[in-house]
């Protein structure tokens, strides 16, 4: 089912199969998602914040954009964002593919910059956090904007989310541009000017309907919902940690120890 939606937006359910579905889970159980700190040493939280951990475990593939490294944000936030990270595994590169083809079929060439590729992906692992036993319901993200160049892929599996696009002014009233519900095994693509970088965009709940069990290595956390968020990052602009600056390296040595006991890259 493709919804008619406005100019920019395109929605498919379900895009993936059943035995692409279980594959890409199995791939998932391998994985060792990491909980991280928003800032660090070198980039201490700013006045009248605090330092904090995300609200849910995540996994990168194809670059590392670590919070305390402020994620890539061009045009002044692009040096020493995103560190070189392992690629997809054949189950997601056969489905990226397709999801590119879509992509091109329904984007003029102006919305899709020239070397254009879904080579990034943030994989979100939304849920309850358990802390001494105790169960809190985490599964939002709040407004925010992507800020890769080109249109955006979400892949969404396990209990259904309720997604938005809003204004980013709180303070007179958010206007709402278009919600709805993204389902399992769905596709979302969002590009142009309006849904990329006029919108905000975020995440107000996950449902409770579904009972997967999602065999995955989340500690203190129970997941109803994995989300796949693919994006395009300029190749010069990743390189491997060997290259980044000591400082950089300091802030986030614990967590590329912490990926090397898991991951052969």
């Amino acid at each position: 089912m493709n919804k008619t939606l406005p100019k920019g937006l395109y929605y498919h359910f379900p895009f993936i199969s059943r035995a692409e579905r279980a594959e890409i889970l199995n791939y998932l159980s391998t994985l060792h998602p990491l909980w991280e700190m928003r800032f660090s040493e070198h980039n201490p939280p700013p006045e009248g914040d605090q330092q904090r951990e995300l609200l849910r475990p995540v996994y990168w593939l194809g670059n590392w954009q670590f919070a305390c490294l402020d994620y890539f944000h061009p045009p002044q936030g692009i040096e020493w964002r995103c560190v070189r990270a392992e690629t997809y595994p054949p189950v997601l590169q056969k489905v990226v593919d397709r999801i590119q083809t879509v992509t091109r079929s329904i984007y003029s060439a102006s919305d899709v910059p020239k070397d254009w590729k879904l080579n990034t992906c943030l994989i979100n692992f939304y849920g309850d956090k358990i802390i001494d036993g105790k169960k809190t319901d985490t599964a939002r993200v709040g407004e925010h904007k992507d800020f890769e160049p080109g249109p955006v892929a979400s892949l969404s599996l396990g209990d259904r989310a309720f997604f938005q696009f809003v204004s980013g002014n709180k303070k007179i009233g958010q206007e709402i541009f278009w919600q709805g519900w993204l389902e399992d095994s769905s596709l979302q693509i969002f590009g142009t000017k309006k849904w990329k970088e006029q919108c905000f965009h975020r995440v107000q709940r996950v449902d409770r309907k579904r009972k997967d069990d999602f065999k995955l290595n989340t500690q203190n956390f129970e997941t109803r919902r994995i989300n796949f968020t693919f994006r395009y990052v300029p190749d010069e602009y990743i390189r491997p940690y060997s290259e980044f600056p000591e400082h950089l390296k300091s802030d986030i040595r614990i967590y590329m120890e912490t990926l090397a006991e898991h991951s052969e890259h």
